[in-house]
Protein backbone atom coordinates (compact mmCIF):
# COMPACT_ATOMS: atom_id res chain seq x y z
CA UNK A 1 0.00 0.00 0.00
CA UNK A 2 2.75 2.49 0.97
CA UNK A 3 4.80 1.55 -2.09
CA UNK A 4 1.77 2.07 -4.36
CA UNK A 5 1.17 5.55 -2.94
CA UNK A 6 4.89 6.39 -3.27
CA UNK A 7 4.89 5.31 -6.94
CA UNK A 8 1.70 7.31 -7.48
CA UNK A 9 3.38 10.51 -6.24
CA UNK A 10 6.23 9.88 -8.69
CA UNK A 11 3.72 9.82 -11.57
CA UNK A 12 2.86 13.44 -12.56
CA UNK A 13 -0.76 12.80 -13.54
CA UNK A 14 -1.54 10.75 -10.45
CA UNK A 15 0.34 13.20 -8.24
CA UNK A 16 -1.97 16.01 -9.39
CA UNK A 17 -5.02 13.87 -8.63
CA UNK A 18 -3.74 12.93 -5.18
CA UNK A 19 -2.86 16.53 -4.29
CA UNK A 20 -6.27 17.66 -5.54
CA UNK A 21 -7.96 15.04 -3.36
CA UNK A 22 -5.90 16.07 -0.32
CA UNK A 23 -6.83 19.72 -0.94
CA UNK A 24 -10.55 18.87 -1.02
CA UNK A 25 -10.15 16.87 2.20
CA UNK A 26 -8.45 19.85 3.89
CA UNK A 27 -11.28 22.14 2.77
CA UNK A 28 -13.79 19.59 4.01
CA UNK A 29 -12.21 19.45 7.46
CA UNK A 30 -12.09 23.26 7.60
CA UNK A 31 -15.85 23.41 7.15
CA UNK A 32 -16.24 20.89 9.98
CA UNK A 33 -14.70 23.25 12.55
CA UNK A 34 -16.18 26.59 11.39
CA UNK A 35 -19.32 27.21 13.51
CA UNK A 36 -22.65 28.19 12.01
CA UNK A 37 -23.84 31.79 12.52
CA UNK A 38 -25.68 32.22 15.80
CA UNK A 39 -23.74 29.60 17.79
CA UNK A 40 -22.22 30.57 21.12
CA UNK A 41 -18.80 29.00 20.57
CA UNK A 42 -17.47 29.51 24.11
CA UNK A 43 -20.47 27.81 25.71
CA UNK A 44 -20.32 24.98 23.18
CA UNK A 45 -16.66 24.40 24.05
CA UNK A 46 -17.45 24.31 27.77
CA UNK A 47 -20.41 21.97 27.27
CA UNK A 48 -18.29 19.66 25.11
CA UNK A 49 -15.64 19.48 27.82
CA UNK A 50 -18.23 18.75 30.51
CA UNK A 51 -20.22 16.22 28.52
CA UNK A 52 -17.15 14.49 27.02
CA UNK A 53 -18.94 14.62 23.64
CA UNK A 54 -19.69 10.91 23.44
CA UNK A 55 -22.34 10.69 26.17
CA UNK A 56 -24.22 13.66 24.75
CA UNK A 57 -24.25 12.14 21.30
CA UNK A 58 -25.90 8.87 22.22
CA UNK A 59 -29.11 9.78 20.37
CA UNK A 60 -27.46 10.48 17.05
CA UNK A 61 -24.14 8.68 17.35
CA UNK A 62 -24.22 7.51 13.73
CA UNK A 63 -24.57 11.08 12.44
CA UNK A 64 -21.91 12.23 14.89
CA UNK A 65 -19.58 9.55 13.55
CA UNK A 66 -20.12 10.62 9.93
CA UNK A 67 -19.73 14.30 10.83
CA UNK A 68 -16.26 13.84 12.31
CA UNK A 69 -17.22 15.55 15.56
CA UNK A 70 -18.74 18.57 13.78
CA UNK A 71 -22.32 17.83 14.82
CA UNK A 72 -22.03 18.79 18.49
CA UNK A 73 -20.16 21.95 17.47
CA UNK A 74 -23.04 22.93 15.15
CA UNK A 75 -20.49 23.61 12.40
CA UNK A 76 -21.25 24.48 8.78
CA UNK A 77 -20.70 20.83 7.83
CA UNK A 78 -22.41 19.58 11.01
CA UNK A 79 -24.62 17.06 9.19
CA UNK A 80 -21.66 15.51 7.41
CA UNK A 81 -22.34 12.96 4.71
CA UNK A 82 -25.22 11.26 6.54
CA UNK A 83 -28.12 12.91 4.59
CA UNK A 84 -26.58 11.77 1.30
CA UNK A 85 -26.05 8.23 2.59
CA UNK A 86 -29.64 8.03 3.82
CA UNK A 87 -30.98 9.41 0.52
CA UNK A 88 -28.91 6.92 -1.49
CA UNK A 89 -30.18 4.00 0.59
CA UNK A 90 -33.79 5.16 0.27
CA UNK A 91 -33.50 5.53 -3.52
CA UNK A 92 -31.88 2.11 -3.78
CA UNK A 93 -34.74 0.54 -1.85
CA UNK A 94 -37.38 2.45 -3.84
CA UNK A 95 -35.84 1.16 -7.07
CA UNK A 96 -37.18 -2.29 -6.21
CA UNK A 97 -40.65 -0.94 -5.34
CA UNK A 98 -41.27 1.79 -7.96
CA UNK A 99 -41.28 0.54 -11.59
CA UNK A 100 -40.28 3.97 -12.93
CA UNK A 101 -37.04 3.96 -10.92
CA UNK A 102 -36.34 0.36 -11.92
CA UNK A 103 -36.74 1.33 -15.59
CA UNK A 104 -34.36 4.27 -15.10
CA UNK A 105 -31.80 1.95 -13.53
CA UNK A 106 -31.88 -0.28 -16.63
CA UNK A 107 -31.43 2.64 -19.04
CA UNK A 108 -27.72 2.86 -18.33
CA UNK A 109 -25.80 6.10 -17.87
CA UNK A 110 -28.72 8.42 -18.68
CA UNK A 111 -31.02 6.69 -16.20
CA UNK A 112 -28.32 6.66 -13.54
CA UNK A 113 -27.87 10.42 -13.92
CA UNK A 114 -31.59 10.88 -13.36
CA UNK A 115 -31.49 8.72 -10.21
CA UNK A 116 -28.48 10.73 -9.01
CA UNK A 117 -30.49 13.91 -9.49
CA UNK A 118 -33.36 12.47 -7.42
CA UNK A 119 -30.82 11.52 -4.74
CA UNK A 120 -29.60 15.12 -4.58
CA UNK A 121 -33.13 16.47 -4.15
CA UNK A 122 -33.88 13.95 -1.42
CA UNK A 123 -30.57 14.79 0.29
CA UNK A 124 -31.54 18.46 0.49
CA UNK A 125 -34.93 17.56 1.97
CA UNK A 126 -33.36 15.29 4.59
CA UNK A 127 -30.76 17.96 5.39
CA UNK A 128 -33.52 20.49 6.08
CA UNK A 129 -35.28 18.05 8.42
CA UNK A 130 -32.14 16.99 10.27
CA UNK A 131 -30.75 20.52 10.65
CA UNK A 132 -34.12 21.72 11.96
CA UNK A 133 -34.19 18.88 14.50
CA UNK A 134 -30.66 19.54 15.79
CA UNK A 135 -31.18 23.31 15.99
CA UNK A 136 -34.39 22.65 17.94
CA UNK A 137 -32.43 20.40 20.33
CA UNK A 138 -29.83 23.13 20.78
CA UNK A 139 -32.53 25.73 21.41
CA UNK A 140 -34.32 23.60 24.02
CA UNK A 141 -31.06 22.68 25.78
CA UNK A 142 -31.33 18.94 25.00
CA UNK A 143 -28.27 18.89 22.75
CA UNK A 144 -26.18 18.89 25.96
CA UNK A 145 -28.55 17.57 28.65
CA UNK A 146 -26.05 18.10 31.49
CA UNK A 147 -25.08 21.64 30.48
CA UNK A 148 -27.22 24.64 31.42
CA UNK A 149 -25.34 27.20 29.29
CA UNK A 150 -27.15 28.71 26.29
CA UNK A 151 -25.91 27.21 23.02
CA UNK A 152 -27.41 29.86 20.71
CA UNK A 153 -26.64 33.56 20.91
CA UNK A 154 -30.26 34.44 20.09
CA UNK A 155 -33.28 32.17 19.93
CA UNK A 156 -35.35 34.25 17.53
CA UNK A 157 -36.78 32.88 14.30
CA UNK A 158 -34.21 34.62 12.07
CA UNK A 159 -31.28 32.95 13.86
CA UNK A 160 -32.86 29.50 13.63
CA UNK A 161 -33.72 29.89 9.93
CA UNK A 162 -30.19 31.14 9.21
CA UNK A 163 -28.64 28.12 10.95
CA UNK A 164 -30.91 25.70 9.11
CA UNK A 165 -30.09 27.29 5.74
CA UNK A 166 -26.35 27.28 6.55
CA UNK A 167 -26.27 23.58 7.52
CA UNK A 168 -28.37 22.62 4.49
CA UNK A 169 -26.05 24.59 2.22
CA UNK A 170 -23.11 22.85 3.89
CA UNK A 171 -24.61 19.47 2.94
CA UNK A 172 -24.93 20.68 -0.67
CA UNK A 173 -21.28 21.74 -0.67
CA UNK A 174 -20.28 18.33 0.70
CA UNK A 175 -22.09 16.63 -2.20
CA UNK A 176 -20.27 18.92 -4.64
CA UNK A 177 -16.88 18.21 -3.04
CA UNK A 178 -17.51 14.48 -3.23
CA UNK A 179 -18.37 14.70 -6.93
CA UNK A 180 -15.23 16.77 -7.55
CA UNK A 181 -13.07 14.04 -5.99
CA UNK A 182 -14.80 11.39 -8.11
CA UNK A 183 -14.31 13.37 -11.34
CA UNK A 184 -10.86 14.89 -10.83
CA UNK A 185 -9.32 13.04 -7.91
CA UNK A 186 -8.65 9.45 -6.88
CA UNK A 187 -11.31 7.05 -5.64
CA UNK A 188 -14.98 7.49 -4.89
CA UNK A 189 -15.54 10.98 -3.51
CA UNK A 190 -18.32 10.22 -1.04
CA UNK A 191 -16.50 7.19 0.33
CA UNK A 192 -13.31 9.18 0.86
CA UNK A 193 -15.23 11.92 2.70
CA UNK A 194 -16.81 9.29 4.97
CA UNK A 195 -13.35 7.81 5.56
CA UNK A 196 -12.02 11.28 6.42
CA UNK A 197 -14.75 11.94 8.98
CA UNK A 198 -14.26 8.59 10.72
CA UNK A 199 -10.48 9.01 10.88
CA UNK A 200 -10.82 12.60 12.14
CA UNK A 201 -12.31 11.56 15.49
CA UNK A 202 -9.80 8.77 16.14
CA UNK A 203 -7.05 10.85 17.83
CA UNK A 204 -9.44 12.42 20.37
CA UNK A 205 -11.06 9.06 21.13
CA UNK A 206 -7.72 7.31 21.64
CA UNK A 207 -6.38 10.20 23.71
CA UNK A 208 -9.47 10.12 25.94
CA UNK A 209 -9.02 6.39 26.56
CA UNK A 210 -5.29 6.80 27.21
CA UNK A 211 -5.89 9.52 29.82
CA UNK A 212 -8.55 7.56 31.71
CA UNK A 213 -7.28 3.96 31.32
CA UNK A 214 -3.63 3.73 30.11
CA UNK A 215 -3.49 -0.06 30.43
CA UNK A 216 -6.75 -0.50 28.58
CA UNK A 217 -5.41 1.79 25.84
CA UNK A 218 -2.63 -0.64 24.87
CA UNK A 219 -4.99 -3.60 25.10
CA UNK A 220 -7.45 -1.81 22.81
CA UNK A 221 -4.68 -0.98 20.32
CA UNK A 222 -3.66 -4.65 20.16
CA UNK A 223 -7.30 -5.68 19.73
CA UNK A 224 -7.66 -3.06 16.99
CA UNK A 225 -4.75 -4.46 14.98
CA UNK A 226 -6.19 -7.98 15.18
CA UNK A 227 -9.67 -6.74 14.26
CA UNK A 228 -8.45 -4.80 11.24
CA UNK A 229 -6.55 -7.85 9.98
CA UNK A 230 -9.64 -10.04 10.48
CA UNK A 231 -11.92 -7.55 8.73
CA UNK A 232 -9.53 -7.30 5.77
CA UNK A 233 -9.55 -11.10 5.50
CA UNK A 234 -13.36 -11.35 5.58
CA UNK A 235 -13.94 -8.36 3.29
CA UNK A 236 -11.65 -9.89 0.66
CA UNK A 237 -13.22 -13.36 1.01
CA UNK A 238 -15.49 -14.39 -1.83
CA UNK A 239 -17.01 -17.47 -3.42
CA UNK A 240 -16.16 -17.65 -7.10
CA UNK A 241 -18.81 -19.49 -9.10
CA UNK A 242 -17.30 -20.65 -12.44
CA UNK A 243 -19.15 -19.68 -15.61
CA UNK A 244 -18.45 -21.17 -19.03
CA UNK A 245 -19.58 -19.49 -22.26
CA UNK A 246 -20.31 -21.75 -25.22
CA UNK A 247 -18.76 -21.10 -28.60
CA UNK A 248 -21.04 -19.62 -31.28
CA UNK A 249 -20.61 -18.65 -34.91
CA UNK A 250 -21.42 -15.07 -35.96
CA UNK A 251 -20.85 -14.84 -39.70
CA UNK A 252 -17.47 -16.39 -40.32
CA UNK A 253 -16.10 -15.71 -36.87
CA UNK A 254 -16.17 -17.83 -33.76
CA UNK A 255 -17.13 -16.09 -30.50
CA UNK A 256 -17.31 -17.33 -26.93
CA UNK A 257 -15.66 -20.34 -25.43
CA UNK A 258 -14.25 -18.29 -22.54
CA UNK A 259 -14.31 -19.07 -18.83
CA UNK A 260 -15.02 -16.56 -16.08
CA UNK A 261 -16.62 -16.53 -12.65
CA UNK A 262 -19.26 -14.73 -10.57
CA UNK A 263 -17.66 -13.30 -7.39
CA UNK A 264 -20.02 -13.52 -4.41
CA UNK A 265 -18.56 -11.81 -1.33
CA UNK A 266 -19.11 -13.17 2.15
CA UNK A 267 -20.14 -9.67 3.24
CA UNK A 268 -22.30 -8.91 0.22
CA UNK A 269 -24.29 -6.19 2.02
CA UNK A 270 -21.37 -4.09 3.25
CA UNK A 271 -22.12 -1.57 6.00
CA UNK A 272 -25.75 -0.90 5.00
CA UNK A 273 -27.37 -3.31 7.54
CA UNK A 274 -25.46 -1.66 10.40
CA UNK A 275 -26.71 1.77 9.32
CA UNK A 276 -30.28 0.50 9.06
CA UNK A 277 -30.23 -1.14 12.51
CA UNK A 278 -28.52 1.83 14.18
CA UNK A 279 -30.99 4.29 12.67
CA UNK A 280 -33.97 2.31 13.94
CA UNK A 281 -32.56 1.90 17.45
CA UNK A 282 -31.88 5.64 17.76
CA UNK A 283 -35.62 6.29 17.55
CA UNK A 284 -36.37 4.87 21.05
CA UNK A 285 -33.51 6.94 22.46
CA UNK A 286 -34.94 10.03 20.78
CA UNK A 287 -38.38 9.37 22.29
CA UNK A 288 -36.86 8.94 25.75
CA UNK A 289 -34.98 12.24 25.40
CA UNK A 290 -38.03 14.15 24.18
CA UNK A 291 -40.71 12.67 26.47
CA UNK A 292 -38.82 11.09 29.35
CA UNK A 293 -38.38 14.28 31.41
CA UNK A 294 -42.09 14.72 32.09
CA UNK A 295 -43.40 14.28 35.69
CA UNK A 296 -45.54 11.28 34.71
CA UNK A 297 -44.01 9.64 31.63
CA UNK A 298 -45.92 6.99 29.74
CA UNK A 299 -45.18 3.35 30.76
CA UNK A 300 -43.84 2.66 27.26
CA UNK A 301 -41.39 5.55 27.59
CA UNK A 302 -40.27 4.19 30.97
CA UNK A 303 -39.75 0.73 29.48
CA UNK A 304 -37.75 2.22 26.59
CA UNK A 305 -35.66 4.23 29.07
CA UNK A 306 -34.85 1.05 31.00
CA UNK A 307 -34.03 -1.15 28.00
CA UNK A 308 -32.94 1.06 25.07
CA UNK A 309 -31.63 4.35 26.47
CA UNK A 310 -27.98 3.53 27.16
CA UNK A 311 -27.14 0.91 24.52
CA UNK A 312 -25.65 -1.63 26.95
CA UNK A 313 -28.85 -3.37 28.12
CA UNK A 314 -29.46 -7.01 27.09
CA UNK A 315 -32.67 -6.10 25.23
CA UNK A 316 -30.81 -3.47 23.20
CA UNK A 317 -27.94 -5.84 22.36
CA UNK A 318 -30.20 -8.70 21.26
CA UNK A 319 -32.45 -6.39 19.22
CA UNK A 320 -29.45 -4.75 17.57
CA UNK A 321 -27.95 -8.10 16.61
CA UNK A 322 -31.22 -9.49 15.23
CA UNK A 323 -31.91 -6.31 13.23
CA UNK A 324 -28.46 -6.51 11.60
CA UNK A 325 -29.03 -10.15 10.63
CA UNK A 326 -32.49 -9.33 9.24
CA UNK A 327 -31.34 -6.30 7.24
CA UNK A 328 -28.38 -8.25 5.85
CA UNK A 329 -30.70 -10.84 4.32
CA UNK A 330 -33.13 -8.11 3.26
CA UNK A 331 -30.52 -5.95 1.52
CA UNK A 332 -28.79 -8.87 -0.21
CA UNK A 333 -32.19 -10.09 -1.39
CA UNK A 334 -33.05 -6.78 -3.09
CA UNK A 335 -29.61 -6.04 -4.56
CA UNK A 336 -28.75 -9.47 -6.03
CA UNK A 337 -31.42 -11.11 -8.16
CA UNK A 338 -30.47 -14.73 -9.01
CA UNK A 339 -33.27 -15.00 -11.59
CA UNK A 340 -32.01 -11.94 -13.48
CA UNK A 341 -28.40 -13.16 -13.37
CA UNK A 342 -29.44 -16.62 -14.63
CA UNK A 343 -31.47 -15.08 -17.48
CA UNK A 344 -28.55 -12.89 -18.56
CA UNK A 345 -26.22 -15.87 -18.52
CA UNK A 346 -28.66 -17.91 -20.63
CA UNK A 347 -29.12 -15.03 -23.08
CA UNK A 348 -25.38 -14.81 -23.81
CA UNK A 349 -24.76 -18.56 -23.86
CA UNK A 350 -23.24 -18.87 -20.39
CA UNK A 351 -23.75 -21.73 -17.95
CA UNK A 352 -22.36 -23.03 -14.67
CA UNK A 353 -20.62 -26.40 -15.20
CA UNK A 354 -22.90 -29.18 -13.98
CA UNK A 355 -25.96 -26.90 -13.66
CA UNK A 356 -28.65 -26.57 -16.31
CA UNK A 357 -29.30 -23.01 -17.58
CA UNK A 358 -32.44 -21.15 -16.55
CA UNK A 359 -34.34 -21.97 -13.38
CA UNK A 360 -31.84 -24.56 -12.00
CA UNK A 361 -29.08 -21.94 -12.29
CA UNK A 362 -31.19 -19.37 -10.41
CA UNK A 363 -31.96 -21.90 -7.66
CA UNK A 364 -28.27 -22.80 -7.37
CA UNK A 365 -27.26 -19.14 -7.11
CA UNK A 366 -29.94 -18.53 -4.47
CA UNK A 367 -28.71 -21.56 -2.49
CA UNK A 368 -25.07 -20.38 -2.56
CA UNK A 369 -26.07 -16.81 -1.72
CA UNK A 370 -28.11 -17.87 1.31
CA UNK A 371 -25.24 -20.04 2.55
CA UNK A 372 -22.85 -17.07 2.23
CA UNK A 373 -25.24 -14.53 3.77
CA UNK A 374 -25.56 -16.54 7.00
CA UNK A 375 -21.89 -16.16 8.09
CA UNK A 376 -21.84 -12.65 6.61
CA UNK A 377 -24.76 -11.51 8.76
CA UNK A 378 -23.27 -13.09 11.90
CA UNK A 379 -19.95 -11.42 11.10
CA UNK A 380 -21.61 -7.99 10.85
CA UNK A 381 -23.60 -8.55 14.04
CA UNK A 382 -20.60 -9.62 16.13
CA UNK A 383 -18.43 -6.85 14.68
CA UNK A 384 -21.01 -4.22 15.59
CA UNK A 385 -21.18 -5.48 19.19
CA UNK A 386 -17.41 -5.32 19.66
CA UNK A 387 -17.42 -2.05 21.70
CA UNK A 388 -19.87 -3.50 24.23
CA UNK A 389 -18.10 -6.87 24.38
CA UNK A 390 -14.64 -5.31 24.70
CA UNK A 391 -15.51 -3.01 27.57
CA UNK A 392 -17.45 -5.74 29.33
CA UNK A 393 -14.29 -7.86 29.25
CA UNK A 394 -12.12 -4.92 30.32
CA UNK A 395 -14.50 -4.08 33.18
CA UNK A 396 -15.22 -0.59 31.93
CA UNK A 397 -18.53 0.85 33.03
CA UNK A 398 -18.18 4.41 31.69
CA UNK A 399 -20.83 4.90 29.05
CA UNK A 400 -19.01 7.80 27.40
CA UNK A 401 -15.94 5.60 26.97
CA UNK A 402 -18.18 2.88 25.55
CA UNK A 403 -19.66 5.24 22.97
CA UNK A 404 -16.20 6.57 22.07
CA UNK A 405 -14.67 3.13 21.56
CA UNK A 406 -12.73 3.74 18.32
CA UNK A 407 -12.64 0.23 16.89
CA UNK A 408 -16.38 -0.26 16.56
CA UNK A 409 -17.86 -2.25 13.72
CA UNK A 410 -18.98 0.77 11.71
CA UNK A 411 -15.66 2.60 11.84
CA UNK A 412 -13.59 -0.50 11.02
CA UNK A 413 -15.80 -1.42 8.06
CA UNK A 414 -15.53 2.11 6.67
CA UNK A 415 -11.78 2.33 7.14
CA UNK A 416 -11.00 -1.08 5.68
CA UNK A 417 -13.52 -0.92 2.83
CA UNK A 418 -12.65 2.57 1.62
CA UNK A 419 -8.93 2.04 2.15
CA UNK A 420 -8.85 -1.18 0.12
CA UNK A 421 -10.98 0.28 -2.67
CA UNK A 422 -8.86 3.44 -2.96
CA UNK A 423 -5.57 1.52 -3.02
CA UNK A 424 -6.96 -0.81 -5.70
CA UNK A 425 -7.91 2.17 -7.85
CA UNK A 426 -4.45 3.71 -7.43
CA UNK A 427 -2.80 0.42 -8.38
CA UNK A 428 -5.03 0.02 -11.43
CA UNK A 429 -4.13 3.51 -12.64
CA UNK A 430 -0.45 2.78 -12.03
CA UNK A 431 -0.72 -0.38 -14.15
CA UNK A 432 -2.30 1.60 -16.97
CA UNK A 433 0.59 4.06 -16.99
CA UNK A 434 3.47 1.65 -16.22
CA UNK A 435 2.37 -1.57 -17.91
CA UNK A 436 5.47 -3.39 -19.15
CA UNK A 437 3.76 -6.33 -20.83
CA UNK A 438 6.07 -8.52 -22.92
CA UNK A 439 8.88 -5.96 -22.86
CA UNK A 440 9.95 -6.96 -19.35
Amino acid sequence: MISAIARAFRTPDLRKKLLFTLGIIALFRLGSVVPSPGVHTENVTKCLADAQAGDAGSIYGMVQLFSGGALLKLAIFALGIMPYITASIILQLLTVVIPRLEALKKEGQAGQQKITQYTRYLTIGLAVLQSTAFVALARSGQLFPNCNLPILVDQDLLTIVTMVITMTAGTSVIMWLGELITDRGVGNGMSILIFTQVIAVFPSYLLGIYRTQPVAFWIIMAIGVVLIAAVVFVEQAQRRIPVQYAKRMVGRRMYGGTSTYIPLKVNQAGIIPVIFASSLLYLPQLFVTLFGNRPDPHPIIEWLAQNFAQGSEPAYIVTYFLLIVFFTYFYVGITFNPVEVADNMKKYGGFIPGIRPGRPTAEYLQFVLSRLTAPGSLYLGVLSLIPIIAFAMLGGGDQSTLVNFPFGGTSILIMVGVGLDTVKQIESQLQQRNYEGFLK
